[in-house]
């Protein structure tokens, strides 16, 4: 009895030490990457492989000794030429300790991105906050106008004025792809460049402001005010051209006079009044191309957007409320895509690869029909994302 109870706790020890050596070469392996193996506690002193030895030519006769080869050595590397994928490691090191620095980055270098979100848009201004967010690698901050904010205080002076520049947008906006994209393009602007707007039609002849308008407009078919970027520093030092008076107005000066003289003539609002001010000041305008603000008139008549047909849709912009009806089924897809799509889930598990089994039933619709105009940005961002995410932070081998 008691040599089975030895036996019993003899095994139960060696079970015990067995699962603690497990537990241990378990931990070292996961403070490695995923995919490389484990290093160990002391790396043994590298050596060169031996050279394989050449076969013996055949002597010409017994005796006779065959020709001497010369023993090769093993190529030295060039000082700073040593393992020559070092320095690629290097650098994606460095950009992965970017990503994990993202507090560090200073006020100055952020995205600014403004909403006014009124009445019933609170589901629409948060599921464009969310695509802006997905997509995004930059730090943001959100400025978000909605009635309880709208105080007497706004009349008297200019508002953000520690900021110098702004990315407006209306609520019916999605991000198909990273806002730094668009953020860039604040470097594009010349000297004189204060605002830059796409244009509200492709095809003059059948665009709103070259029918119906009653007012001036900028160029041929008018701008769309639905994406705005801004260089609000250019804005509040500017004297601007105008109808009302000889001279020039400030920004705030001008706003109110001018709504006052054309209220009567105007239909949409605060983009009736930007057109206006940039058709007496078109050289503050910088003009980008339609797929920064890709709109069902770019496809319902038709595919007109030669830039989304090239490299895909940027900003989707689902005026006339077609997230919400049956009248253009893509576009409420995408909509419906990422309001529902949960954070941290696999974005092409759960959004992409859903969203072109949705698409296949939009396919009888004008705008269904180029279904690639659509995803192609959002396969690109995914794809971004996810080697910034997986191969980034492999981190260097330690074997190599």
């Amino acid at each position: 009895m008691k040599l089975r109870s030895k036996a019993a706790a003899l095994l139960l020890l060696a079970l015990a030490v067995l699962l603690l050596a497990l537990l241990s070469l378990r931990a070292r392996q996961d403070l490695e990457p995923p995919g490389f193996p484990a290093r160990p506690e002391a790396a043994p002193q590298r050596r060169h492989a031996p050279v394989p030895t050449l076969p013996p030519e055949p002597r010409a006769f017994p005796g006779a000794a065959g020709p001497r080869f010369p023993r090769r050595r093993p190529p030295r590397l060039r000082p700073g030429a040593s393992r020559p994928r070092a320095a690629s490691r290097g650098k994606l090191a460095r950009r992965s300790g970017e990503v994990r620095s993202l507090h560090s980055v200073p006020p100055e270098l952020w995205i600014h991105l403004a909403v006014v979100a009124c009445g019933n848009r609170l589901e629409e201004t948060l599921v464009m906050l969310k695509s802006a967010v997905l997509f995004s690698h930059r730090k943001m901050r959100f400025h978000i106008f909605t009635e309880d904010a709208l105080k007497p205080e706004f009349d008297k002076q200019v508002i953000l004025k520690d900021v110098d520049s702004l990315l407006y947008v209306d609520t019916d906006v999605l991000f198909l792809r990273p806002v730094d994209d668009i953020w860039k393009l604040l470097r594009q602007f010349n000297s004189t460049q204060l605002a830059a707007m796409a244009p509200e039609h492709e095809i003059p002849k059948i665009g709103w402001y070259s029918r119906f308008a009653r007012h001036p407009f900028y160029g041929s078919a008018g701008v769309n005010s639905g994406v705005m970027l801004m260089n609000l520093t250019r804005i509040r030092s500017t004297q601007f051209k105008n109808s009302l008076i000889p001279t020039g107005l400030a920004w705030e000066e001008m706003l109110l006079p001018l709504y006052q003289k054309y209220k009567n003539a105007i239909t949409w609002g605060d983009q009736d009044l930007l057109n206006i001010i940039f058709y007496f000041n078109p050289e503050c305008l910088y003009v980008f191309p339609c797929q920064w603000n890709y709109r069902p008139d770019h496809c319902m008549y038709g595919s007109n957007c030669k830039e989304a047909e090239r490299e895909g849709v940027s900003v989707l912009h689902g005026n006339r409320g077609v997230y919400h009806d049956d009248k253009q089924p893509t576009f409420r897809a995408l909509y419906e895509a990422i309001r529902d799509f949960p954070f941290r889930d696999n974005l092409f598990q759960s959004m992409y690869y859903p969203l072109q089994l949705k698409f296949l039933e939009t396919v009888h619709t004008l705008c269904g029909r180029i279904p690639q105009v659509f995803l192609k940005q959002i396969e690109k961002t995914m794809r971004r994302a996810y080697e910034k995410h997986i191969v980034i932070h492999v981190g260097p081998n330690p074997m190599s």
